[in-house]
């Protein structure tokens, strides 16, 4: 019992932390990594906060997830919900301003995925299941066995990020850092 609520813990407190490396990227105003692209789009269409936007996609997701039978578990609603509500709870905290610069835009850009890269370490060392966006990847590799799991990655990147800027997200070079740099921190 205690092990399992430590494990929460953990993967929760990653996914606080991942959030506020969301929100170093949105204030880094160069372009937002392609799956906030989205989050942003739809939130400029609908009442409701980009964070709020961020569930709403993230349960969608999982409604897929578990439509395609992929495993699903607490870490992965614990995902669908915290962090887009931290990045919420950041924004409105306002501790980083926008910035106005290339220069100062890419160093926020580089610090926030830096954090995103190891809050993913605590949170997938909670071992709770992956994410709902992961479970989709592999679902959707699983479908188009023909194509490598990185082109499908790459794909599926593509079209969010194109979705999301036809309806206002802001793609930039943050967008091509981010889609490129967080495997590269990550590893």
């Amino acid at each position: 019992q205690m092990k399992m609520l430590l494990r929460i813990v953990r993967a929760s407190l990653g996914l606080v932390l991942f959030g506020f490396g969301v929100y170093l990227t949105i204030q880094a105003n160069i372009g937002l990594s392609p799956w906030d692209v989205f989050s942003m789009g739809i939130s400029k269409h609908l009442p409701v906060s980009f964070g709020t936007a961020s569930v709403i996609i993230s349960l969608i997701i999982v409604v897929l997830d578990i439509l395609m039978k992929e495993k699903i578990g607490i870490g992965t609603i614990l995902d669908a919900v915290i962090v887009g509500k931290s990045v919420d709870l950041f924004l409105w905290l306002g501790w980083v301003p926008p910035q106005g610069g290339l220069l100062p835009g890419i160093g926020v850009m580089l610090l926030g995925l830096l954090i995103m890269s190891f809050s993913q370490y605590l949170y997938m060392s909670a071992a709770l299941c992956c994410g709902p966006r992961n479970a989709m990847l592999v679902g959707l590799g699983k479908r188009v066995r023909r194509l490598p799991i990185g082109l499908v990655n790459i794909f599926m990147l593509v079209v969010v990020a194109g979705v999301g800027a036809l309806l206002g997200g802001q793609l930039g070079l943050g967008t091509l850092v981010s889609g490129l740099g967080i495997g590269v921190t990550m590893q």
